[in-house]
């Protein structure tokens, strides 16, 4: 077979098959191929027209029409069916070669597939792709992890057919080995809390006003207008006045309640928990997403709490349309900046225990356009970056600590409301707790450090001496030092 493709692309399901295209219709020649030789070939009778394919009955011939030093894009299911992958392709490959996996991979089987393969004189690439399926045909996000050799043999692909925003492309290489798909783990974390944030707006203004999803979906078409404009509360505004075509409900309400996910926030979290790093609103996004699974235990309390008394008017303050709608925007608003601030406090120390050397404007600049989480305010954290490359926290940038200023008695009214009204609101109250945690000039983990060393001589130290001290609580009490 001639030798002829720029890149090849196996793994053709929509989000491979579309990226492949995207690929093709930029002016590259692109080599398909899958394991079901149908998807490859109805791929290239479909859309040949868009560009220059080279199908590929078997992996040998298509590793043979790309061009060396190869490049190849596999984009099939995480884990156990990319090492498949990987171990049939990588016996074909020369030294120089470059694999890219270009699915939702954990950042440590990244880690772990790019030291095996370099061993053997292959270059791994971890690639986030953010964007979903619209965004692989049309313009992604993409966090391209690896090392030079490889993003030198992938920008002229990668950047061409990446979104576009102001002329700059949404792609770039973050650092070597596993720190693109670490900056789309914490994408996809962000991703979690700012949908959750969303779904609770949703159901407080559902719940304490009466409205109805058509007039909510107003409310968020208006609220796309401001700060808050973004790709999923343009979204949100589109699902919510949706209309079920076999019932004529509302169509959210005809969808089931138990929302799914793909493990890309439980890792977010676990990562967090291992770095040290407080992602309260993403780990609540997921905690919630978790609790709405657990249905027979929903019905169960249902079903033991059905005849509890309803919440007591006279503790429930009232609760004007316009006012109301106001401070849930505020709240949805300031709880946001909260999930992007621990996201890149995550983002922050996940490059400085990897030796990534990430550039955090960077990465809010290339998250602008194409992906899940794109928003007006990226821009302003891109400013807040290049103003103060080593900010302590997203939250102490003046533009957003003005905004948190500005919402923030707006934010404990809402809280408020759904505590007395029985809304659960778990991201926002978690959202609030992180903000009120970091302000106070004390916190109640000084009892924690005493019952510490209390059941455990677990020491603690002392705000008016440095050093480390154990108190002898089961003898005389007396203190000593540690040091």
């Amino acid at each position: 077979m001639e030798t002829r493709a720029t890149i090849g692309v196996t793994g053709l399901a929509t989000m491979g098959r579309n990226l492949a295209r995207n690929i093709a219709r930029h002016g590259h020649t692109v080599a398909v191929h899958n394991r079901t030789t149908s998807r490859m070939t109805s791929l290239v009778e479909q859309f040949g027209d868009e560009g220059d394919f080279v199908g590929a009955e078997t992996v040998e011939d298509f590793v043979a029409a790309i061009e060396q030093p190869r490049a190849i894009i596999v984009m099939v299911k995480a884990g156990a069916p990319t090492d498949a992958v990987i171990d049939e392709l990588v016996p074909l490959l020369d030294e120089g070669d470059i694999l890219v996996d270009a699915g939702n991979a954990h950042f440590a089987d990244t880690l772990r597939r790019e030291k095996a393969l370099a061993e053997k004189g292959i270059h791994f690439v971890g690639m986030g792709v953010s964007g979903g399926e619209e965004g692989a045909l049309n313009g992604p996000s993409i966090m391209v992890g690896g090392s030079d050799h490889a993003y030198e043999r992938l920008a002229p692909v990668v950047e061409s057919i990446a979104a576009q925003v102001d002329g700059t492309p949404c792609a770039a290489h973050l650092g070597p080995d596993a720190a693109g798909h670490f900056v789309k783990m914490v994408h996809n974390g962000i991703e979690y809390a700012d949908m959750q944030l969303i779904a609770e707006s949703f159901d407080l203004l559902r719940s304490v006003l009466g409205l109805e999803p058509s007039e909510i979906a107003d409310v968020f078409r208006e609220w796309n207008e401001g700060d808050l404009e973004s790709f999923l509360i343009e979204m949100t505004a589109d699902v919510l006045a949706h209309t079920d075509a076999s019932t004529g409900k509302p169509f959210v309400d005809v969808v089931g309640d138990a929302a799914e996910q793909k493990g890309t926030g439980r890792w977010t979290v676990q990562s967090a928990l291992d770095l040290g790093i407080p992602v309260t609103g993403i780990a609540e996004a997921t905690f919630a997403r978790s609790l709405s699974g657990h249905t027979s235990q929903r019905a169960a309390v249902r079903t033991t709490f059905a005849d509890l008394a309803d919440l007591d008017p006279s503790t429930q303050r009232e609760v004007e349309r316009d006012a109301f709608v106001d401070d849930v925007r505020a709240a949805l608003y300031a709880s946001k900046i909260v999930a992007y601030a621990q996201g890149f406090d995550q983002l922050a120390a996940g490059s400085k225990e990897h030796g990534w050397d990430l550039d955090l404007g960077e990465v809010a600049t290339i998250w602008r356009g194409g992906c899940i989480i794109r928003a007006r305010f990226l821009d302003r954290i891109k400013e807040a970056y290049a103003a103060e490359p080593g900010l302590e926290t997203l939250l102490t940038a003046p533009w957003f600590a003005d905004a948190i200023g500005e919402g923030v008695q707006a934010w404990r009214r809402v809280v408020a409301v759904s505590a007395e009204r029985g809304v659960p609101a778990p991201a926002f109250a978690s959202s609030l707790a992180y903000f009120d945690g970091l302000r106070r000039d004390r916190l109640p983990a000084a009892l924690i450090q005493a019952l510490r060393d209390n059941f455990g001589a677990h020491t603690y130290t002392r705000v008016d001496r440095e050093g480390t001290f154990h108190t002898d609580w089961a003898g005389d009490r007396s203190e000593s030092s540690t040091d």
